[in-house]
């Protein structure tokens, strides 16, 4: 008789273990920690954008701004989808200057400055790196020459 009730008795335990797992299993997903997209703009960014959307902002909205490094490089400035120069007409407006983080726009005497990122709102600021000195010779000669 206790042949017969082993098996049984193993069958109930093995279900019992299943459904265990199974529960176990099910929690599993909810300790998970999210992934975070890399190419998410900075808090302070999507911050502002949304204050800037919130307050019903009805004047042209700044996208991006294109600077080419080199000496006398391109500057180019998309504006509500439009891309625009220095010198070039935007919806009655001349554009007057492209900078960094901001482009400006100027109608006759008036003059409006349209930004990529609050900088009051804590926003992230390009740092332009310190141009590279030149390297100092260690001769003799060039100490000699740099002490006349």
């Amino acid at each position: 008789m206790d042949e017969a009730v082993k098996p049984a008795a193993r069958a109930v335990l093995s279900r019992r273990m299943l459904a265990l797992a199974l529960m176990l299993a099910a929690g599993v997903p909810a300790c998970a920690q999210a992934l975070q997209d890399p190419t998410r703009p900075p808090a302070a960014a999507a911050a502002g954008f949304g204050a800037d959307k919130a307050a019903g902002q009805a004047g042209p909205q700044l996208q991006t701004v294109l600077i080419g490094r080199g000496a006398g490089g391109r500057h180019l400035a998309v504006i509500d989808g439009e891309t625009v120069r220095i010198g070039d007409a935007f919806h009655g407006a001349r554009v007057a200057a492209i900078r960094d983080n901001e482009v400006v726009l100027a109608r006759g005497r008036e003059r409006q400055v349209l930004r990529l990122y609050d900088s009051a709102a804590g926003a992230i600021t390009p740092v332009r790196a310190a141009p590279a000195a030149p390297a100092a010779a260690a001769t003799p000669r060039a100490l000699a020459a740099a002490q006349r």
